[in-house]
């Protein structure tokens, strides 16, 4: 009896769903052509830059946080899809663009292109659950999807890869007393470029990676940067237009911020640089026994399936990690678990795993908000993952690059990507300059 081809949907056509795309078209005997649904009217997802903020030209809220100048802090020899390499030729920290251009490359290489739906938006993603003629229950998957017209339309999937993201829902943590500030109040998604912040006070709250990036262009153009943060306070040098402090607390009646320390500070502008959402709006968090938070969701097994309905897969869901490499190993195992090369264990099992797993995180002192954050345990999970699956693991070279990267950048985050390096062998990089 001849085999059904299995029919998945994929939502977005960022790298992660591009992945999802590739993988799924390389296994022409278990998958049928995947379905990818794309918002916008081109492949990329964060890394696709819009001058415009706020709304695109359709009414959408614009996705994409890229600002005009940001250069990735990871190499391209660490943020490359394993089997895919960037061109040599590009020094290793690239600017946004070039990554635009290899996932373009990426897409046309691997044909996905066909099978993206631009400009399409996904309404609903819901589970329909039928008991089989022999007893057992299963689960397809209803997509409602509308274009720009509004013309709706309602498919039927035996799966669905949800690639959707997590950089364009700002988070902005209460501060009482907000309405008080007279100056411009923004969140690094609606930043784009430091010249309108020329000679301005600005303090920016939040000290992880685009905080530090943006308030270093700041200063180059003439701002007076306040850096507030909780973490220890950084002793690596920084322009002289940026001073450290604790973390704003309050605003005072008269406009001014309050520092944890009990100190005052008069700013023009209060940039927040406090990460993102997850947000899903298709999807029933009820319906599918999911909690989706502002900065979690639980529970995840494998942090990608719901065990109540392990079909449904989140694709780059955490975070501190090498993005495409992730992703790459994330994808395999999904598609291992859902053609049956991967038995997942009950249900209950699963549950109790996640469980286990968030507890002990707690635990050892990590906050809620900060649960999906990997770090140095991605290269175990993804190993993991591998094993599991029976795909290569990523090459050890990858985990040390990483690793000389984050050490470089702590003793001077301004000029660690005047740096290159080079990919000699699975187990050996060299420093070009």
């Amino acid at each position: 009896m001849r085999r059904m081809l299995q029919q998945v949907a994929v939502v977005g056509a960022g790298a992660a769903g591009l992945c999802a795309a590739r993988h799924i078209l390389s296994r022409p005997t278990r998958f049928a052509p995947p379905v990818v649904y794309e918002l916008s009217d081109e492949v990329g997802g964060t890394w696709r830059y819009e001058e415009r903020v706020g709304a695109s030209d359709t009414g959408r809220p614009v996705h994409s946080s890229m600002y005009r100048d940001l250069r990735t802090n990871l190499p391209k020899e660490v943020m490359m899809f394993p089997d895919f390499p960037f061109d040599p030729h590009l020094s290793s920290f690239l600017p946004h663009q070039e990554v635009q251009r290899y996932l373009e490359r990426y897409c046309q290489s691997h044909h996905i292109r066909p099978h993206i739906r631009f400009n399409t938006v996904v309404e609903t993603v819901k589970p329909v659950v039928m008991t089989t003629e022999g007893g057992e229950e299963k689960t397809t998957w209803e997509v409602t999807s509308s274009d720009w017209s509004g013309r709706q339309k309602t498919e039927t999937f035996d799966s669905v890869l949800v690639c959707s993201g997590h950089y364009s829902d700002p988070h902005i943590p209460d501060i009482p007393g907000i309405d008080n500030f007279k100056g411009n109040v923004l969140h690094s998604h609606s930043y784009r470029y430091p010249e309108p912040f020329s000679g301005q006070s600005v303090v920016v709250l939040g000290a992880n990676a685009s905080g530090l990036d943006i308030s270093m262009e700041l200063a180059k153009v003439g701002a007076q940067v306040t850096l507030s943060h909780h973490h220890p306070r950084f002793t690596f040098p920084l322009p002289p237009e940026i001073q450290q402090s604790s973390p704003v607390v309050a605003v005072e009646d008269d406009g001014r911020l309050r520092l944890q320390d009990g100190s005052v500070v008069q700013a023009d502008v209060l940039m927040f640089c406090t990460g993102y959402n997850f947000k899903f709006p298709f999807l029933d968090g009820a319906q599918l026994s999911l909690e989706v938070q502002d900065q979690t969701v639980s529970p995840l097994y494998r942090f990608m399936l719901p065990p109540a309905f392990p079909s449904l897969v989140f694709i780059g869901i955490c975070t501190l990690i090498c993005p495409f490499p992730n992703f790459n190993c994330q994808v395999q195992f999904a598609l291992a678990v859902l053609d049956g090369s991967v038995t997942l264990p009950p249900r209950a099992q699963m549950e109790d795993e996640v469980r286990w797993q968030l507890q002990e995180k707690l635990e050892k002192g990590v906050k809620q908000r900060h649960l999906l954050k990997l770090d140095q345990d991605q290269w175990e999970y993804c190993d993991a993952l591998a094993r599991s699956a029976g795909f290569p693991p990523l090459p050890p070279a990858m985990r040390s690059l990483y690793d000389e990267v984050w050490r470089q950048h702590d003793i001077h985050p301004e000029n660690y990507r005047r740096l290159n390096y080079r990919l000699i062998s699975d187990t050996e990089w060299e420093l070009l300059s």
